[in-house]
């Protein structure tokens, strides 16, 4: 079946999952479920019936080069930087700490799983790529591949992208269901204040109202000119040997844009950031191909291994570490899944709980993860 590789053809089907997951949340008993994880869930399930390919593609990659990045402005030129102060500083100590809970987790993982021949010599870079995105994301597991030749080493890399997808899918599961659980069990209070109110509000109102040619027009034009523009500037700061990502940039301007009011006030940048978002979460689930892990033999086996211990270490210790802090479990859980999944996904998971006094502090601890992972990972890779 060829024509799953077709662009035209890949669109369609993650438009009509977005279509039939907000539906399912609408009219069903899948409402608790929420869109994020349902969107996740049936791609998964069409990508491993091979209705959709599971590996890289033109219409994947430009949803994580284009349309990821273009959510994130969109969805922060929504945001107050004032809520920062109401939020800011917790959320950025609970992800410290989750960076910290991913470090013992490789450091625990590489005493339980030691190097194998199956590894192929890659085995401390291997560590420090799963260092790095598990702080912060995937694009500091692909700078430690890259620095290290493990892209050269086909089976390897593969096994490693396809065992981080799936790792990174389930755990967005985890995220969105261990809150509700230790809610029950260890209740925790969170203030209602009338900024966040205010926020809630004028958020739900945003996302109901009808996007015009005008605001489409704006909203677009703006989102593509200011990714060309972060880029360009990255790419100029580093050919004078400064490494700034380009979405720290992207971030930056997004921010203060938000702070204009003739920018601040138009409507619809929600509805279309939160599509956006729907859209980078498909292809996350169209990556848990579960076939390739198996095609590996002991090489997935370990690797599945390796993987688990960082990421049930790193969640122990940052959910178990709130039963001092007594913070609220989804900030803890938002805060866990910018070290794992990176803020985009963090993102998602605080519009998936309502949150969306959140969405500014997770694109900013993601953003700091970029950079922080990065340096985590490579450091990792020398010492294991």
């Amino acid at each position: 079946m060829s024509f799953i590789h077709n662009p035209l053809y890949i669109f369609a089907i993650l438009a009509f999952v977005l279509l039939l997951s907000d539906w399912l949340v609408r009219k069903t008993f899948f409402k608790s479920f929420g869109i994020a994880l349902l969107v996740i869930i049936i791609t998964a399930i069409l990508a491993n019936a091979r209705m959709l390919p599971t590996t890289t593609n033109v219409m994947y990659e430009g949803i994580f080069t284009y349309i990821a990045p273009g959510a994130l402005f969109l969805l922060l030129l929504d945001v107050n930087l004032k809520q920062l102060k109401k939020v800011g500083f917790p959320i950025l100590l609970l992800f410290l700490m989750g960076s910290l809970g991913t470090v013992l987790g490789v450091v625990v993982a590489s005493l339980v799983i030691p190097d194998q021949p199956y590894f192929d010599g890659m085995y401390s870079a291997i560590a420090g790529m799963f260092a790095g995105t598990y702080t912060g994301g995937g694009i500091n597991f692909n700078a430690v591949a890259l620095h290290y030749k493990v892209v050269e080493k086909s089976v390897v890399y593969t096994n490693a992208v396809a065992v981080d997808n799936v790792m990174t899918t389930l755990w967005f599961f985890v995220t969105v269901a261990l809150p509700v659980a230790l809610q029950k069990m260890v209740p925790r209070s969170r203030s209602k204040n009338e900024t966040e109110r205010l926020s809630e509000v004028a958020a739900a109102s945003d996302e109901i109202d009808t996007l015009s040619l005008k605001t489409l027009s704006i909203f677009l034009g703006l989102s593509s000119l200011f990714l060309f523009i972060s880029e360009e500037i990255t790419a100029l700061l580093t050919s004078y040997g400064v490494i700034v990502p380009a979405i720290l940039i992207l971030t930056t301007f997004a921010l203060l844009l938000a702070q204009i009011p003739a920018i601040s006030k138009l409507k619809g940048n929600m509805l279309l950031g939160s599509w956006a978002v729907y859209l980078f979460l498909a292809v996350i689930g169209a990556f848990c191909d579960f076939h390739a892990l198996g095609k590996s033999g002991d090489l997935s086996l370990y690797l599945l291994l390796f993987v688990t211990i960082v990421v049930l270490v790193h969640g122990l210790f940052i959910f178990g570490s709130n039963f001092f802090t007594k913070l609220d479990w989804q900030l803890v859980a938002i805060a866990s899944q910018a070290n794992i999944g990176g803020g985009t996904s963090a993102m998602a998971l605080a519009k998936n709980f309502k949150r969306n006094e959140l969405i500014l502090p997770a694109i900013i601890i993601g953003s700091i993860g970029n950079a922080l992972g990065t340096y985590i990972g490579f450091l990792v890779a020398g010492y294991i």
